[in-house]
């Protein structure tokens, strides 16, 4: 019997010890926010900005340990892939392909990821949102030739 005791003791305290890790959830300078319709705009923030901009709201499990971690490194990893905010540094040849990657996720069901979609009911797409984004991937690619 010792012994779950000092189990769940050493879990409590690494619990606890865990909150103490820092992490970087800033959200730094927007410098040159993507151009899109109205309709597609109020889509990507709905349902892209907390991982793909860098105006992530960040919610209250992104401060709490073990999930924090998770949280955190889905962002990086989402600003890596395709940062919204930071649409001024891509070429106008790689724009158009971004978007169609993105459409192409979003088409398969990738995107938003299956995990996040509970958490953020407003982020599921609904036929309209789909067939919005669906368009003006098809008009940026046919039409972004600068």
């Amino acid at each position: 019997m010792k012994w779950k005791w000092r189990i769940l003791l050493f879990l409590v305290v690494a619990l606890v010890g865990m909150q103490f890790v820092p992490l970087d959830r800033s959200n730094p300078p927007v410098t040159g926010e993507i151009d899109a319709p109205e309709k597609v705009m109020t889509v990507l923030r709905k349902a892209c900005y907390d991982c793909h901009s860098n105006e992530v709201k960040w919610p209250w499990y992104a401060y709490v340990a073990p999930m924090s971690f998770a949280v955190v490194h889905d962002v990086e990893e989402g600003r890596e892939h395709v940062n919204f905010s930071e649409w001024d540094k891509v070429s106008a040849k790689k724009r158009a392909k971004i978007i169609e990657e993105c459409w192409e996720e979003v088409e398969e069901g990738e995107m938003p990821l299956a995990i996040y979609k509970p958490l953020h009911p407003e982020a599921k797409l609904t036929a309209e949102d789909l067939e919005a984004l669906k368009g003006w991937a098809a008009a940026y690619g046919a039409h972004d030739d600068d």
